[in-house]
């Protein structure tokens, strides 16, 4: 029986953290261990982690992000396969036992991944989110849609697989999940289970709200993704480039930040001026959001 190791890097939500943890143990393919990385927290987070006693594995080190918290873990673990659970969020039970079951029918899948819906307090409507599998490398370079769904919770990698790639880059928050999947996609076929597996949960911490640090991860993430010769990787460039600013214009956009806007909406242009049709649809927007107020 394959063995696979839980990791959960946190820091500062030991509001939350009891719940993922739970969630973790609850399991009905049990996890040879739940390793907990504590990246330096200064509020309740040890004293929630005590609670557990030997039901866990605690990590403590000092604040250096998510990623190095993730690495911590992926040393200290000790199964055949790892799966990352950020704190804040949560799994149901056959989560586990789903995406086994897909490493045991196809031995050379490189990632696994599952469905995930929204929930908590800026949850207004619950959105599902859904993935794609198979050889996805260039679906997640292109950036038309989502790839990997919730992957900071949703994957399962082998250990030979997490190694080979070297782990987490510490310098992409909040970018850092998207280049850990796109590195094995392009090594690797994906696995997908089309089930409801993890709740999101959206909070006003997410690090999905830091659009400057998006700017500059997503952009060194795309550096590296384009130092590949693969000419079929080279005959993207164009296109990602164009859709990452136009992604960045948008989120400047809903931010009320009208000068990045312009900035990425003119560079996304020179990439690719196939998104000027998307920009015609802005004054339209700014009209309606003017009728809002």
């Amino acid at each position: 029986m394959k063995t696979i190791s839980v990791i959960i890097p946190t820091y500062n939500y030991a509001r939350f953290l009891g719940e993922a943890i739970d969630s973790a143990l609850a399991q009905t393919y049990t996890p040879l261990e739940v390793i907990v990385v504590d990246d330096g927290s200064t509020d309740e987070t040890p004293e929630i982690l005590a609670r557990y006693r030997d039901r866990i594995r605690a990590v403590r080190q000092r604040n250096q992000g998510v990623s190095m918290a993730r690495n911590a873990g992926i040393a200290a673990a000790r199964g055949d396969y790892f799966a990352f659970l950020d704190s804040d969020d949560l799994w149901l039970p056959r989560k586990l036992e789903r995406q086994l079951a897909r490493f045991a029918a196809d031995s050379a899948l490189g990632l696994v991944h599952c469905g995930v819906e929204t929930f908590g307090e800026r949850a207004a409507t619950r959105q599902v989110f859904e993935g794609m599998e198979g050889w996805v490398g260039e679906e997640i370079l292109r950036l038309d849609r989502g790839v990997i769904a919730g992957p900071g919770s949703t994957v399962v990698v082998p250990r030979r697989v997490a190694e080979e790639i070297g782990g987490f880059d510490p310098r992409l928050l909040p970018s850092e999940d998207w280049d850990f999947c796109y590195r094995i996609a392009a090594r690797y076929k994906v696995g997908y289970v089309a089930e409801t597996l993890v709740q999101y949960r959206l909070h006003g911490g997410g690090a999905h709200l830091d659009i400057q640090g998006l700017e500059r991860s997503m952009l060194l993430a795309l550096e590296k993704a384009f130092t590949s010769s693969d000419p079929a990787v080279q005959s993207l460039r164009a296109h990602s480039y164009g859709r990452l600013h136009r992604i960045l214009a948008g989120c400047y956009f809903q931010a009320r930040r009208p000068r990045p806007f312009v900035r990425h909406a003119v560079t996304s242009l020179r990439y690719d001026l196939g998104n000027l049709r998307y920009f015609f649809s802005y004054p339209w927007r700014l009209f309606r959001r003017t009728l809002a107020r």
